[in-house]
């Protein structure tokens, strides 16, 4: 089954951090997938993700370069790497907060990755503009 990339520098950063960790378990795939989605999350991965421990960097949610998008971004991706959810700020955390940008369809796609047992018949149905006029 084919994954759903935004962009090419998405695909590239994806296939980057999972060699890069050596690891390509649920876990890594949803985490790297979902981080990859933006470019400021990209660009900051190492605010949101701590490379020596393993762990997500909920704190990095705070930082100056966060956009309405890509704290939805980091939220779902801590949300799928551990349940993380911001204790007294659960509600930023659901599906009517963080689906609500442009960045949804991938959203799917990282809760395909994620929890692939339940979505092996969930092929993507989205396709960007582009690719549907070919």
């Amino acid at each position: 089954m084919s994954t759903l990339f935004r962009d090419a520098e998405h695909e590239s950063f994806y296939y980057h951090m999972l060699a890069e960790r050596q690891c390509t378990d649920s876990y890594h795939r949803a985490l790297f997938y979902t981080l990859g989605i933006s470019k400021d999350t990209r660009a900051h991965i190492h605010d949101v993700f701590d490379f020596a421990s393993g762990g997500i960097k909920p704190e990095g949610l705070s930082a100056s370069w966060q956009t309405g998008s890509s704290i939805r971004t980091c939220r779902l991706a801590f949300n799928l790497w551990n349940g993380w959810s911001q204790v007294g700020e659960e509600r930023y955390s659901t599906p009517h907060e963080l689906f609500d940008c442009g960045f949804a369809p991938y959203f799917f796609e990282a809760i395909r990755l994620r929890y692939p047992d339940y979505c092996r018949n969930q092929a993507p149905s989205f396709r960007p503009k582009a690719e549907r006029s070919r």
